[in-house]
């Protein structure tokens, strides 16, 4: 069965061809990060419109490159939570459109889950049960999973995600929007013991949330300096915006390990699943490899291709496909950070 997957969530128009095997069939991303650059971070509107311009030629291409016409698709799935709500309802008006046209079922994807799926499509195995845990620029959330389609909320960040956290301190380093890699690249060559920033709720295991706001702000002030409020006035050595950059990044991903190692444990599970945008960091994927060997748990982390905002992932919808979750054409999409 051939399955076409449309991802609109964010600042990414993208769809992809996947069969109830997993095989990928074909996959296209058009990204706006040009558009979205000058402002340092997604502008809602502006995505929007760029949805409504890239929506329908980047579905055409998906299916020219799979060889397939809309005939031949088995269903149409789309994803509907969360994310900015004009964003969605592009993606989802399209999904409605094709499958009402050509008499194909219309299949719901939780953008979240599907971040958590894209493990299941690496390993082509099945990786459930498993600890879910979603790291990007919009969300830091934990799940248990019992099986693809049975998702429990365990926790989140309770103000900014990782992703984002790490694109504004990239701003206040003058580096260019996305900023996540570029503090990751200028850490290689930092101290990440030269500041001794915040890791919130990392000692206490019963609370399985997030706050990246206080970290954010210590490096802040730790590059203003005293009687200083003005970012364009900031005077660093290379050196120190590389330990500023490489402290900030240890800290972060202290939180983010630590926090997992809790949840296995009072979870019990002893297998993880991590994707997200901000799962390609190296530092975490190394650091979260190393703590997973020494408690002995299962870890798989999605391709690097598969962390970011990409359709293939929509395949998670072949497990509701099975299990006959359909949607009415009344489906809405459901906005914000967390669903």
């Amino acid at each position: 069965m051939n399955f076409l997957t449309i991802e609109s969530t964010c600042d990414e128009t993208a769809a992809a061809v996947v069969t109830d095997k997993l095989e990928v069939l074909s996959a296209v991303v058009a990204s706006q990060e040009q558009l979205h650059e000058k402002f340092n971070g997604v502008v809602p509107e502006i995505a929007a419109r760029a949805h409504v311009e890239r929506i329908l030629p980047v579905i055409d291409e998906t299916l020219a490159r799979a060889g397939l016409s809309l005939q031949e698709i088995d269903a149409i799935a789309v994803a509907n939570q969360p994310g900015l709500s004009g964003s969605l309802l592009i993606g989802l008006t399209a999904a409605k459109s094709l499958a009402f046209a050509a008499g194909k079922p219309l299949i719901a994807v939780n953008h979240l889950h599907a971040h958590i799926y894209a493990c299941q499509i690496a390993a082509k195995k099945n990786v459930f049960p498993c600890l879910g845990y979603i790291i990007s620029g919009g969300h830091t959330n934990l799940f248990r999973c019992e099986n693809a389609i049975t998702f429990e909320h365990l926790g989140g960040t309770i103000d900014d995600a990782a992703g984002e956290a790490f694109d504004k301190v990239a701003t206040m380093l003058g580096f260019p929007y996305p900023g996540g890699p570029f503090v990751s690249k200028a850490a290689e060559n930092g101290n990440p013991k030269a500041y001794r920033f915040p890791r919130t709720f990392l000692n206490n295991p019963e609370r399985l949330q997030f706050s990246f706001s206080g970290l954010k702000t210590a490096v802040l002030y730790q590059l203003l300096g005293s009687g200083n409020s003005d970012l364009s006035k900031i005077d660093i050595t290379e050196q120190e915006r590389a330990d500023v950059a490489a402290s900030f990044e240890q800290a972060a991903v202290d939180c983010l390990v630590g926090k997992a190692v809790h949840a296995l444990k009072k979870t019990g599970l002893n297998r993880v699943c991590v994707g997200g945008g901000v799962a390609a960091n190296r530092r975490l994927r190394s650091e979260l490899e190393n703590r997973c060997d020494q408690e002995g748990v299962e870890l798989h982390i999605a391709p690097m291709e598969l962390c970011t905002d990409n359709a293939v992932m929509g395949a998670i919808a072949v497990e509701r496909y099975k299990a006959g979750l359909f949607e009415d054409f009344d489906l809405d999409i459901v906005a914000g950070l967390m669903r």
